[in-house]
This record gives structure tokens, C-alpha cells and sequence, in this order.
């Protein structure tokens, strides 16, 4: 789904850009509240240089604080209460350099920090919990928990957590708290009320049957099954290493022609049904307004990548809704998203650097409005959430397609890189 003329603007930017360089700052995660001392985490890796990187550091403010040889970090800096605009740079033996931006908030006091929900907020189900915690307590927050009704839910190890919790309808009072390893504890409140159903949810679909694929080339996209060696591709099912269940998928990108996609699709509701839901009697897919689409995705060749592609698709009564989601790795690190009725990407503004050798958890939040509008609600990678609330109008669709699907794109670059990606614990949940 990309046009000549998206495709012409990344040739600019990708050309212009100081790139196949990159940093990867682990922690802290960006517009994360912390407790001083920071702990900064940050590996950098570049394919330009041949001598490789030479050192790294921080700079707090525009102030450099911190450097040291090599091509990774791993420091605590000392920080008074308030707001900072960190930057993690590194250099290489080449002359070149290139940096991440970490924007904090640095607490005196131990506290919980809940992006969402929002307290007092109505929601659908499952709710998506993301906090961070900090304690005063040298070593470090132990655990975090939710509490929904006085009872325990979730509990997970860490400053931070990232979950989806089901509920019936109705209004409940949850607590999101932090425990420290000196005995300490602090809660945030958060009240919510619960709309519509708890919602289905289908496992592991990196592992079922049902997957298609296809060749889109440049400057149409259109797909093709026999793309004459423009873009090759391949895909292997039930790996065990790189894996985080035992049953990750394997997807492979090459060919010839720089910047042609591979496309991997599969039905989940509707006509070709891989998941038992083929809707005969229509009764099904009207009823939906809600999808999660939740995922973990590695590559050790992230630098190859121009985008990655997470779509969510909808067809019925001769319309069509299409919940694309990218992250542009080349040509500036952003989320985009599709404009269905206009057929164009949209970026959102929204910074996207996944981990390159690291499993990276995407989870994305949309819903169809009562008007078959589309709402963008939110993308979370690796725990950090960007609320988008962003609505665009349905496209027309043959009034014989009848389905829900989901995708997963790779992209390719400049020079047409080969590259792989895997694909673990892929749900999807629809109410």
C-alpha cells in the first residue's frame, strides 16, 4: 500500500539522512517518570563505517555528561527533581554519528505513573494497563501489580508493566501499585467503567494455517505472485530459536527492485476463515467495533528494513476499512497510518525505534465507529503508549467481500536488502 510518491520522498530522506547508523537506548524508556540515579542502558551499531563505532555518550540539557569507548553503555547519572531532554549519541571511527532522544521526568519520591487508562475513563474490554513506577529506595522497585476490586490481578517483576486485563461491562475501581526491595510500596488509583462485551481473543496466529503472501513492486504496489525476481520471499512456520513460545514464524524479504514489499496476509473472520469464523449468515461482523492487534517482532538486520507493516482489515456492505500501521525505520523513525478513502500513509508523529536483535511487543488499539469511520486509538511499542484518537473515512469495497484479515509487511530498501523478521505470540481480540 505505498504510492510512487510516498515511495519518491523516503528516496530523499533516505539518501539525505546520516543513516544505516542507529542507537538503541533500553532504558530509560522515553517520557518515562525515573528516580535519580538514571539508569541508561544503550547499545549503537553502524554499516557505513567498516572500523565500527568508537564511543558513545549522554548529553543531559545539551550538556555532554557521560562518554565511553566502544559501542554500548551501561551508566547511572546522578539527576535533580524535573524535566530533562537527554540525548544518546554515538560515534564512530568514520567521522559519522548519529543519536536517540530520551525525554524524562526525574521524581523525588516514590510514585506510580499509569498512561493508561485514564482515571475515570470509559473503555472497552480487554483494558490496556501501561505504568511505570519509582521508589526512593536504592535498590530499586522489585515487582509491580493491579488490583481490580481489592483482588490481585497481575503481577509482573520490574518498574514497569505493559498488559491486557478482561473485564465484564460496568464500572470498577483498580489500583496499580509498586513494591520496592526495601519493604516500600505505592499505588496509583484508577476508576474505570467498562463498555460493551469482554471481547474474543485468537492465539498464537503466527502459527496457524490460513497465511497467503504476495509481491507488491514499485510504483503501483499491485500484488503479484510471480514478481520476476523484482522481490523474492519466503516464510517458515514453528521456529524454536529466535522464539519466545517455542512457535515463532519466520518471514524473509529479497529480490532486485529497490523498495518492493512482501505482503503476508491471513483471514480470521469471514470468506477462507482460518480460525473456524466463516460468518455465513453475515450476523457476526456487524456486531464488531473493536480490535486489538498484539504482537512480538525481532530482526537482527533492522537497518534493512525500510518500514514493517501491522494492518488490520475490514470488509462488508460494499465498504472497506483498512487499519494500517507502519513503523518507517528509514526516512525517520515515525508511525504512520493509512487513509483509507484517500489511499495514503499519514505520519503520525509518533516515534517508532524498535530494538534491533531484541523481541519488540507492538500492540495497537483501533475501533469502528458508529458512523464505519475509522479510529486510530493507540499504538504501544515496548510499553511506551502514543494516544492517537485520530478518524478517517471507509473506502468502497465490492459488495462481495466479506472479512476481517490481518497483515504483516515488510519493506523493502534502497537497494533491495535481503532481511528476516520473526513473528511471536500474535493475538488478536475483537469485540
Amino acid at each position: 500500500m505505498r504510492s510512487f510518491c510516498y515511495r519518491f520522498v523516503f528516496l530523499i530522506l533516505a539518501l539525505a539522512a546520516s543513516a544505516r547508523a542507529s542507537v538503541n537506548v533500553t532504558s530509560p524508556q522515553n517520557e518515562s517518570t525515573v528516580t535519580s540515579p538514571v539508569h541508561y542502558v544503550a547499545t549503537a551499531s553502524t554499516s557505513t563505517c567498516s572500523r565500527g563505532v568508537a564511543s558513545m555518550g549522554i548529553y543531559v540539557d545539551d550538556v555532554l555528561k557521560y562518554v565511553t569507548q566502544g559501542a554500548s553503555l551501561d551508566t547511572d547519572l546522578s539527576l535533580s527533581p524535573g524535566n530533562y531532554s537527554t540525548v544518546v549519541e554515538e560515534w564512530d571511527y568514520c567521522g559519522g554519528a548519529t543519536y536517540t532522544t530520551v525525554t524524562i521526568t526525574v521524581s523525588g519520591q516514590s510514585g506510580v505513573w499509569v498512561t493508561s487508562p485514564a482515571n475515570n475513563s470509559t473503555v472497552g474490554s480487554p483494558v490496556n494497563y501501561v505504568a511505570t513506577a519509582t521508589t526512593t529506595c536504592s535498590k530499586g522497585v522489585a515487582s509491580m501489580g493491579i488490583y481490580v476490586n481489592n483482588v490481585l490481578k497481575y503481577v509482573t517483576q520490574g518498574a514497569s508493566l505493559n498488559t491486557n486485563i478482561s473485564f465484564n461491562p460496568g464500572t470498577y475501581n483498580t489500583v496499580v501499585e509498586e513494591w520496592d526491595y526495601c519493604g516500600g510500596a505505592a499505588y496509583t488509583p484508577i476508576k474505570i467503567t467498562v463498555s460493551g462485551g469482554t471481547g474474543s481473543t485468537l492465539y498464537a496466529i503466527q502459527g496457524s494455517g490460513g497465511w497467503a503472501s504476495y509481491g507488491e513492486l514499485p510504483p503501483d504496489y499491485n500484488i503479484c505472485t510471480n514478481c520476476g525476481g523484482g522481490v523474492t520471499w519466503s516464510m517458515y512456520q514453528h521456529i524454536k530459536s529466535p522464539s519466545l513460545s517455542g512457535n515463532s514464524t519466520e518471514f524473509n524479504i529479497g529480490g532486485t527492485t529497490p523498495y518492493a514489499d512482501v505482503l503476508f496476509t491471513n483471514p480470521l473472520i469471514g470468506q477462507n476463515s482460518s480460525q473456524g469464523l466463516p460468518d455465513n449468515g453475515h450476523t457476526l461482523l456487524p456486531t464488531l467495533h473493536n480490535f486489538t492487534y498484539d504482537a512480538y517482532f525481532y530482526t537482527g538486520q533492522l537497518s534493512l528494513a525500510q518500514a514493517l507493516e501491522f494492518d488490520i482489515s475490514m470488509y462488508f456492505n460494499g465498504i472497506k476499512l483498512i487499519w494500517g500501521t507502519q513503523c518507517r525505520v528509514a526516512g525517520g523513525n515515525e508511525w504512520d497510518v493509512w487513509d483509507t478513502a484517500n489511499s495514503k500513509w499519514v505520519p503520525t508523529g509518533a516515534s517508532c525505534y524498535p530494538m534491533n536483535n531484541g523481541w519488540n511487543h507492538v500492540t495497537i488499539q483501533v475501533q469502528r465507529e458508529s458512523d464505519n469511520s475509522l479510529l486510530f486509538q493507540s499504538i504501544t511499542l515496548n510499553g511506551n503508549q502514543t494516544v492517537l484518537n485520530r478518524t478517517f473515512s471507509p473506502g468502497s469495497a465490492p459488495s462481495g467481500w466479506w472479512g476481517i484479515t490481518v497483515n504483516y509487511q515488510l519493506d523493502g530498501n534502497y537497494q533491495q536488502a535481503d532481511y528476516s523478521t520473526y513473528l511471536d505470540n500474535f493475538n488478536f481480540t475483537y469485540w
